[in-house]
């Protein structure tokens, strides 16, 4: 600044002048909106509708909702036409975290003793608690006889038999009663689950099924989807809604 010039020309009054030196802060640069991505559970897109349908973020012929009743989805896409304001809600009916861990109805073996850990942690599951612990010390205590019956022929003609037949007695009940959501947002309920044991050698394990769950999954798949359409329709007539 010693060949420059400065020139001050202060008010009446002025008793002090500050000068700053260095570069002033630059402007930023502008920046594209951040994408609405959102996803929850199946009744997000009608709570998310219902707060920002008047609120002038998108018009209701710009947006369409996609339905997959096979994976028991809802998809809104709103601004679909305009790429920097364009947005995306998805729900999803989502099994209870606690139904999922039980591997129900699943390709998933179970050891007695994995098993009676995991119902002993989480004896909420059970109406009756004695009920439970009992079921948690007949699974530590784990007996079974096993028959085997092999039968094997051959004839001169050629024709054979050949038979292997296995009956398995345990101290295990058939099935058992838990209480609980099967779906997120969903009110508890009783669900009986049977155990299936396979049996190699030594090894014993279980798989867990539920005839009534996979019916409920059934029912539910088509109302949980018409209940949530049938009120996106009464606040968001003109939405476009497709079925895939």
């Amino acid at each position: 600044m010693e060949n420059d010039k400065l020139v001050i020309q202060a008010g009446n009054g002025t008793t002090e002048v500050i000068l700053r030196e260095g570069d002033a802060p630059k402007v930023l640069d502008p920046k594209a909106p951040m994408p609405v991505k959102i996803s929850g559970t199946l009744g997000a897109v009608l709570e998310y509708l219902k707060k920002r349908i008047n609120k002038e973020q998108f018009a209701q012929k710009d947006c369409h909702i996609i339905v997959d009743r096979d994976n028991v989805t809802l998809t809104l896409n709103f601004n679909e036409r305009d790429e920097y304001n364009h947005g995306q809600v998805s729900g999803r009916l989502q099994f209870h975290p606690d139904f999922a861990l039980l591997h129900i109805n699943e390709r998933h073996a179970w050891t007695p003793t994995e098993l009676a850990k995991l119902l002993k942690m989480h004896r909420y599951w059970f109406k009756d608690r004695m009920t439970g612990m009992q079921i948690v010390s007949t699974l530590m205590n784990f007996t079974a006889d096993v028959n085997q019956k092999i039968e094997q022929s051959i004839k001169e003609n050629g024709s054979s038999k050949d038979n292997f037949e296995q009956v398995v007695n345990s101290n295990l009940p058939e099935s058992i009663t838990l209480t609980m959501p099967m779906f997120k947002g969903y009110a508890a309920e009783n669900i009986e689950v049977e155990f299936f044991a396979s049996v190699d050698g030594r090894d014993v394990s279980f798989a867990l099924l539920s005839a009534g769950a996979n019916e409920s999954l059934e029912a539910i798949r088509n109302t949980a989807i018409d209940e949530q359409l049938t009120q996106i329709r009464e606040i968001a007539p003109e939405i476009a809604i497709i079925e895939v």
